[in-house]
Formats: C-alpha cells, structure tokens, sequence
C-alpha cells in the first residue's frame, strides 16, 4: 500500500475529505484496540493512516482559510 499524494487528495469534495477523515480516525481507533488486544496488526497501517490523516487535515485547514479570506 503506497502513500498517498497530496494531487489525488485534493481532487476531493470538502464532504469527501470531511468523510474519509472520520473513516481514518475511526481505523486508527480499531488498530489501537486490536494491538491492545493483542490481534493481528500490520504496524505499517499506523503510519500510513497517520500520514493521509495529516494530510486530509491540512486540505481541509487550507480550503477553510482560502474560503473566509475571499
């Protein structure tokens, strides 16, 4: 699974990133239950997880400043 890039994300709709952010804090949450849990977990999920997470989060932060500043 590659990283994804800040061109594809920002093809996006504000509601899609809106969704997929609350989609990615909710994998995160389920990865940190199963590692406590002691299941099955790919660690490199939590970095790419924590990565497009980041990156959702600075789309949606420039697309807010953008969008009072006009």
């Amino acid at each position: 699974m590659a990283l994804t890039k800040m061109k594809d994300l920002r093809e996006l709709s504000d509601q899609e990133v809106s969704d997929r952010i609350v989609a990615i804090k909710k994998e995160l949450f389920d990865l940190r239950f199963k590692k406590a849990t002691r299941q099955a977990v790919k660690p490199h999920q939590f970095k790419h997880l924590r990565h497009e997470l980041a990156q959702l989060l600075t789309l949606e932060n420039e697309r807010r400043r953008s969008g009072g500043q006009s």
